[in-house]
Parts: structure tokens; sequence; C-alpha cells
């Protein structure tokens, strides 16, 4: 059974940085591609950066330069350094596969809020 935990959100000033941490279980971490998605309120859940297994990475166009993914395969997890932190980066943030058809069962999530 696989099983997603997130953590390292928070509540930040915009502007602002945060490190959000995933840790994988239950799965042959190293082999899967890995993404961070967030979902605010009222909204869809949403990509916002992906990783494959050889580490290429993919970011949404509204966290492109500002977000970073990256991958330590020894752990298990996947990270996401936010910088430059907006109010519209809001949201519970969810790693799962990048894959949709692939998604496992959801973690329960990090809350992001950031303040203007």
């Amino acid at each position: 059974q696989v099983h997603l935990v997130e953590s390292g959100g928070g509540l930040v000033q915009a502007g602002g940085s945060l490190r959000l941490s995933c840790a994988a279980s239950g799965i042959i971490f190293r082999l899967n591609a890995m993404g961070w998605y967030r979902q605010a309120p009222g909204a869809q859940r949403e990509l916002v950066a992906s990783i494959t297994s050889a580490g290429r990475t993919y970011y949404a166009d509204s966290v492109k330069g500002r977000f970073t993914i990256s991958r330590d395969n020894a752990k298990n997890t996947v990270y996401l350094q936010m910088n430059s932190l907006k109010p519209e980066d809001t949201a519970v943030y969810y790693c799962n596969h990048a894959n949709e058809r692939v998604w496992w069962t959801w973690g329960q999530g990090t809350q992001v809020t950031v303040s203007s």
C-alpha cells in the first residue's frame, strides 16, 4: 500500500519561502515520476511541478522561476522549494505520481497560506 506524507507548510508573508517535503512508502520510489499538486478553496487540484525518475522537471507557468522541485531517492522523498511566495499560492499542497493515470491514494496534504 502506498503511503504519502506531506509536510512543511505554514503561514508566510508574501515574498517569503517555504520548503515542502513528501515522504513516500510502499513503492520503488526511484522508478516513479513524482508531482506536487495544489488545491485552493473552490478550485480544482492542479499540477504545480513534476520530476521524472531521471530528474527532468516541469513547472506550471504560474510558479516557473519561483519554485524548484527535487528528489532524494535514498530518502524516498520529493521536495518543493517555494520562493517569492504570493497570496495566490495559498492552497493545500499534495504530492502524488506525476501521471494521473497512476495516482495513488492521496495523503493529507500540507496547508500553505501566504498573507499579503
